[in-house]
């Protein structure tokens, strides 16, 4: 059998399970890496390219981790997307995480998470022209730094509960299409940020973030585009041109990945002007 047909088994599998296994080879086995390994999931109906999502974990968290959360992978292999989940590194020899601060030591995510896509691209047919990088908290923060640096990386950039440090990066490479969620009762990374250590550390203010990409992304205006209520959720979208788009969603809970974000990020993905139209 090939490495990519084992990967279809195992997903058709995890689909009626619930449980999201590995396809690098052998069940729950990883992917490897000179510089790290990472764990995929194909959708179990799919043409070949296939577009994926990669999904970073948070500070102490784990590829499996990742995989673990089956109602979001469920999701996002029913519309026909892969989902890659990279291991993070030991930081300062305690739990995994990402090295997006300047000067950070270890490993150069930077680098890294594009070979995995690269990689990823090989072994499995992953359309990687179409594919996007999502995280949750550590991994929302790496997300929007290399979002900032390396804008061409991904196709989109999909943020959940994290922004950028203070201090943040002054400007960015280029113009992006990010979905970044937040959550109103967050105290994790609260949407206005907080301090550690003294002061030493400085997680940054979400609405100064924004505010950055807006800048990026030359929009026109910082007002934004459009306004809307989705439910209990709170959005706004600013259309600055061409791969220059942001919406932003704010919801009611805490730090977390809110109930049918995958879903909601597809529909944006494929159609956001129609998606949010529909809202009205």
């Amino acid at each position: 059998m090939t490495t990519v047909k084992l990967a279809t088994a195992l997903a058709a599998l995890s689909a009626t399970t619930g449980i999201a296994y590995a396809g690098c080879g052998a069940q729950e086995a990883a992917c490897t890496l000179p510089d790290g390994s990472y764990e995929i999931i194909l959708p179990a109906d799919h043409d070949a390219p296939v577009p994926a999502v990669m999904f970073l974990h948070g500070h102490g968290g784990s590829a499996k981790g990742v995989m673990r959360m089956s109602t979001m992978i469920e999701s996002l292999m029913a519309r026909g997307y892969a989902v890659i989940a990279p291991n993070g590194t030991a930081q300062d020899d305690g739990p995994q995480g990402w090295n997006f601060m300047p000067g950070s030591a270890g490993r150069d995510d930077f680098a890294f998470l594009p070979e995995v896509l690269e990689d990823a691209a090989t072994r499995f047919d992953i359309d990687p022209q179409h594919s996007v990088l999502a995280g949750f908290s550590s991994g929302a923060f790496m997300v929007n730094y290399l979002a900032c640096a390396e804008p061409e990386s991904f196709a989109a950039y999909l943020p959940v509960s994290g922004g950028f440090w203070r201090p943040q990066p002054e400007d960015c490479a280029g113009p992006v299409r990010l979905f970044q969620s937040h959550g109103w009762s967050d105290q994790v990374v609260p949407l206005e940020g907080r301090m550690f250590n003294g002061g030493r550390y400085i997680q940054g203010d979400i609405w100064a973030g924004l505010e950055l990409w807006r800048d990026t992304n030359h929009c026109a205006t910082h007002a934004p585009d459009k306004i809307w209520q989705q439910e209990d959720r709170m959005l706004r979208q600013w259309d600055c041109g061409s791969g220059a788009e942001i919406t932003f969603e704010l919801h009611p809970g805490g730090h977390m990945v809110p109930q049918g974000w995958a879903d909601r990020v597809i529909d944006w993905l494929e159609a956001p002007a129609t998606a949010a139209a529909q809202t009205d």
